[in-house]
């Protein structure tokens, strides 16, 4: 299912050659426009028509609204259900296209090329594909494997810094969720670039793989990959609410020492490994400054998690670095306290 890309793209080749598609539609937003689809275009050895479709950047467009207007698009251009669409770009517009393709028709065949190290780790694995509703991330959705998902490391050079350092915090959940030598491996990356994460990319796609290939629809071992996402989708969400939209990875980081705090709380970890992740984690990612959000903002977005059950928060807490529990519930009071934590850290670094 996962294929690393040679530097011709044959994989690629061989497979849209083998295949009886009738058409293809490239999705892309402005940036791997620019940057990806050239590399990709000047590759492509197929005589298949295609079509570009291109949204803006950006997880505000990640709506009903753009998803409808691909709809139409995709309708104007009379693609049928022999149509693939290759999703190419990151993690908005694997979530995007996979959703938009996958309700077409009642389903159409895509693929990801993820272009960010986000979407190489993450989002382009694991069949959940989605839009945001309102300011709630990936509130609709569908569970729906692609037909391949095509890897290009090189891409990862044309990425900015913060791109990269974003995609970086999934590569660390994995470890600390899953895998011990993973994560002391990525934490001894003195220098974060391309060259430094190009390395561990596979493995951290393996460990997603391998929990997603034990339980597909998220009803036991797959929700430990929401480590660090519940606190910090209600940050992102809050953070887009307000027009101030910050990096997926930045809030991942956010959630993971928020909810680091909170195992500790819950006394699954020790306060030695709580500081030891906490301090590792710190040291790539500065601190996101939450003092406008009130408690109680939060606590509304964590109440409407689409993880939740009967109006309970669902948490996914690390039991020892390289392990993990969910369907963890904790009191109002424990949240608070972890939230706090978070807070006071800029006062404890000045």
């Amino acid at each position: 299912m996962i294929t690393i890309l040679n530097d011709n793209f044959s994989q690629l080749n061989d497979f849209l050659n083998t295949r009886s598609f009738s058409k293809i539609f490239i999705l892309v937003d402005e940036n791997t426009h620019e940057y990806c689809l050239p590399v990709l275009l000047g590759n492509l050895e197929t005589d298949l028509a295609f079509e570009i479709l291109e949204i803006e950047p950006g997880e505000e467009m990640k709506n009903i609204q753009t998803a409808n207007q691909l709809w139409e698009i995709l309708t104007e251009m009379q693609a049928d259900r022999k149509a693939l669409v290759i999703n190419l770009g990151g993690g908005v517009i694997t979530d995007m296209g996979g959703f938009v393709a996958s309700t077409y028709k009642r389903g159409i065949q895509f693929i990801n090329i993820p272009t960010t190290l986000l979407s190489m780790c993450d989002a382009s694995i694991g069949g959940k594909t989605g839009i945001d509703l309102m300011h709630y991330k990936n509130m609709v959705g569908t569970f729906t494997f692609p037909e391949q998902i095509f890897v290009y490391p090189k891409f990862l050079e044309t990425l900015p810094y913060k791109e990269l350092r974003s995609g970086f915090a999934e590569m660390l959940k994995h470890g600390l969720i899953a895998d011990k030598k993973h994560w002391e491996n990525l934490i001894n990356i003195s220098k974060l670039d391309a060259d430094a994460v190009v390395p561990h990319i596979e493995t951290s796609m393996e460990i997603k793989q391998d929990i997603v290939q034990q339980d597909f629809q998220e009803k036991n071992i797959r929700k430990t990959l929401n480590f660090g996402h519940t606190i910090g989708h209600a940050i992102e969400s809050l953070c887009l609410s307000q027009g101030n939209p910050i990096l997926h990875g930045e809030a991942v980081a956010m959630g993971m020492i928020t909810e680091t705090h909170l195992s500790f709380l819950e006394e699954l970890i020790s306060e030695e490994d709580c500081t030891i992740i906490i301090e590792n984690i710190q040291k790539y990612y500065p601190y996101l400054d939450i003092s406008d959000y009130k408690d109680e903002d939060i606590f509304e977005l964590l109440i409407n998690d689409k993880k939740n059950t009967d109006s309970k928060i669902n948490f996914s807490l690390i039991s020892g670095i390289g392990s993990c529990t969910f369907d963890y519930q904790c009191s109002k009071k424990g949240i608070a306290s972890s939230i706090e934590f978070y807070r006071k850290l800029n006062d404890a670094s000045m």
